[in-house]
């Protein structure tokens, strides 16, 4: 069943963006089974929702944001499970993960498994693969490389000034401290220290240091 549902949700994610592509679904997978052993969490409900958490990624895109798809994919999940006939107790564990795994939304992950799903995806935000998927969205969406002295308070998501930089001062540097689980934080950590050593490093160089 799991791979029946995992060749139907990569069917439905053709086309998007590149730094929310199959790819990531993969990544996410195998961070939620990491944190899932170590949490004797249930692998089942963390391996289907992985894989469904972003089949409404395009919809959001699309509208440039003004569609939820953790909302969305939500619904859609559902869908695809009650087709396969999954008990109605695990489909309802599964939408929770998927409603409640985006950072930008008021609805808190409940479950054990909701918050795994909620530390996965956001770890694979950051780091060395974080810098490369906000550079990829920033290229995607038409934004500068970098720019270093914009206010970052005040640039409008999706404009030229909506950086890589600006995603990691308004949202990425914080995720280490929105982090459920003791081994989601404590690589969060990691990740962070790696991102702050970069932008430095950027700054200097655009400022024509050696």
């Amino acid at each position: 069943m799991i791979e029946k549902i995992k060749k139907e949700a990569k069917e439905r994610m053709v086309g998007i963006d590149s730094c929310h592509e199959w790819e990531h679904i993969e990544r996410v997978y195998a961070l939620v089974l990491h944190l899932g052993k170590k949490e004797k969490a249930d692998l089942e409900i963390l391996s289907l929702a992985s894989i469904l958490h972003d089949i409404a990624r395009k919809e959001e895109n699309d509208s440039n944001g003004k569609i939820d798809h953790a909302e969305l994919g939500a619904v859609l999940a559902r869908g695809i499970l009650e087709k396969y006939k999954l008990e109605n107790e695990k489909i309802e564990k599964i939408c929770h993960c998927i409603e409640t795994h985006r950072y930008r939304n008021d609805k808190e992950p409940k479950t054990l498994e909701a918050k795994i799903l909620y530390d996965a995806d956001k770890l694979d935000s950051i780091g060395a693969i974080g810098l490369g998927r906000a550079f990829a969205f920033a290229g995607h969406i038409g934004a500068k490389v970098h720019n270093k002295d914009v206010d970052v308070t005040k640039v409008e998501p999706y404009s030229i000034d909506d950086t890589a930089f600006r995603e990691y001062e308004v949202k990425l540097k914080y995720i280490k401290d929105k982090m459920f689980t003791l081994e989601g934080k404590r690589i969060a950590k990691e990740r962070i220290a790696f991102m702050e050593e970069f932008f430095k490093r950027l700054n200097k160089e655009v400022d024509g240091e050696i």
